[in-house]
């Protein structure tokens, strides 16, 4: 089982947790990650462009002119695609690009996402992440004592208002729950924060 070290929001090294190894300790599966992280961006797609045919086009019912003698190309639409005004060829159209992968699938996905936070030491537990109230500022000094500088994904057990409104406003730090967690955001964030109870939900979870 890997042993990583575990937190208090000072940055001081409190003690140690053992990882489940079925979750955080299993090979790495690139292939099942990138085939989870591009159907998760392909169900966010609104799939809402649009653009018209040529049988949508407004005008061009009348022959532009005569078909013989101008010695002009025969024309029949001045909405032909290929008039300036004209409709599209293969005009796109409102679709559904959603799709579904097996559980197993997904699941193995974020086993390995989480696995590859750990081999690449980027994961840091917090015995405890609780605040008072609201304060970016304060949220700013537990990040520096952690020594997180880049993006970073902070992972709770539970709802808890005053961490979220404390992280929204940091440039590169999101919340996330342990029921919401998801391959795409642990592979997007630079350093992966959760607390200890988070981390025995996702083993009760996962398992």
């Amino acid at each position: 089982m890997p042993t990583v070290p575990v937190y208090n929001v000072s940055g001081e090294k409190v003690s140690e947790i053992q990882l489940n190894d079925s979750i955080f300790g299993v090979e790495i599966n690139t292939h099942v990650m990138h085939a989870v992280v591009k159907n998760q961006l392909a169900n966010k797609r609104q799939g809402t462009q649009s653009a018209k045919t040529r049988a949508e086009v407004r005008g061009g019912g009348r022959k532009p002119w005569r078909q013989k003698g101008t010695g002009r190309a025969r024309h029949g639409s001045s909405r032909s695609p290929i008039w300036v005004g004209g409709g599209t060829v293969f005009a796109p159209k409102p679709r559904d690009y959603s799709y579904k992968l097996p559980k197993k699938v997904r699941r193995l996905a974020l086993k390995s996402a989480l696995s590859s936070k750990v081999l690449s030491e980027t994961l840091i537990v917090l015995d405890d992440l609780q605040m008072e109230q609201p304060k970016t500022k304060e949220m700013t000094n537990i990040l520096k004592n952690l020594k997180v500088d880049g993006k970073a994904l902070i992972v709770m057990e539970q709802v808890n208002d005053s961490v979220i409104r404390s992280a929204r406003n940091i440039p590169g730090v999101q919340t996330t729950l342990v029921n919401t967690l998801n391959v795409y955001d642990i592979l997007k964030y630079d350093r992966f924060i959760i607390t200890r109870n988070a981390v025995e939900k996702v083993e009760e979870v996962y398992a």
